[in-house]
């Protein structure tokens, strides 16, 4: 029977037990997915814990992410999905679909095919942190060309997904790290200036680089210790987007006109 990741109640990685379970056939809308990957992020940590957007049902199951490959389809599901090589989007809820697991059921409407240059575990792990940045930057912000970008955290996942977001938007990244022996390889993935935060003054670095204006975004990744000097980084009633759930205590920020967390 194939094996299944479930949690029967909460805590850390230590409550997560290897289950087996009968395969399964794909209802309405569904499909059967045979895993060859799964991407877990800090979504799925916080669910175990229950300290996630929605509080699990248990016992669950974890996972948003997986590539794998379609074994069979409900009876509404285009046949041509079955032996395609396909990865799952985090649009579902956990406590509907998991994916941590050899075998598993997943929403058609959550499918998309990737690449075939990426490998399975290429493509499970590359939803999460674009999605999260592209709805930050291009859904709510409008990121346009000739737009500054302060993102903080940049070597996180979602911090350089962000980073190629804006230089692919035409946008001018101004990426941040705590020390600068990571600037080098942040210039390469794309950012167009890099500050050292325990090494530089940030605000004098964000208003020279954009010349006394500040940034028309910022995109906060962690909600780190900077956040106080948001309102000095930004233009004039401007825009900030933060994951401030990163230490599992959201930092609200009331002086900015907008300020979103996503």
């Amino acid at each position: 029977m194939p094996k299944i990741v479930r949690f029967h109640k909460l805590g850390g990685p230590e409550v997560l037990k290897i289950e087996e379970e009968t395969s399964k056939q794909p209802g309405k809308g569904e499909v059967r997915l045979q895993v060859q990957a799964v991407g877990l992020n800090r979504a799925e940590l916080m669910f175990v814990r229950g300290q996630y957007l929605e509080h699990p049902k248990l016992p669950a199951g974890i996972g948003y992410e997986a590539a794998g490959v379609v074994k069979a389809v409900g009876p509404d599901v285009d046949k041509n999905w079955v032996d395609k090589s396909v990865a799952t989007i985090p649009a579902f809820s956990m406590n509907d679909y998991a994916v941590l697991g050899e075998e598993i059921i997943a929403p058609v409407a959550a499918l998309g095919e990737y690449p075939a240059k990426l490998s399975p575990a290429e493509g499970a792990a590359v939803w999460m942190q674009y999605l999260t940045a592209y709805g930050a930057l291009i859904a709510i912000a409008h990121l346009a060309k000739g737009d500054f970008v302060v993102i903080p955290a940049a070597s996180s996942s979602v911090g350089i997904a962000a980073t190629q977001i804006a230089k692919a938007e035409g946008a001018i990244s101004i990426a941040t790290t705590r020390k600068s022996n990571k600037k080098a390889e942040l210039l390469s993935l794309g950012a167009d200036h890099v500050i050292a935060t325990e090494e530089e003054d940030i605000v004098a670095r964000v208003q020279e680089i954009t010349g006394g204006k500040g940034a028309r975004v910022i995109f906060d990744p962690v909600a780190g210790h900077f956040w106080k000097s948001w309102p000095r980084l930004l233009q004039p009633a401007e825009l900030s987007l933060s994951m401030a759930r990163f230490r599992c205590n959201p930092r609200p920020f009331r002086c900015l006109r907008r300020w979103v967390r996503v």
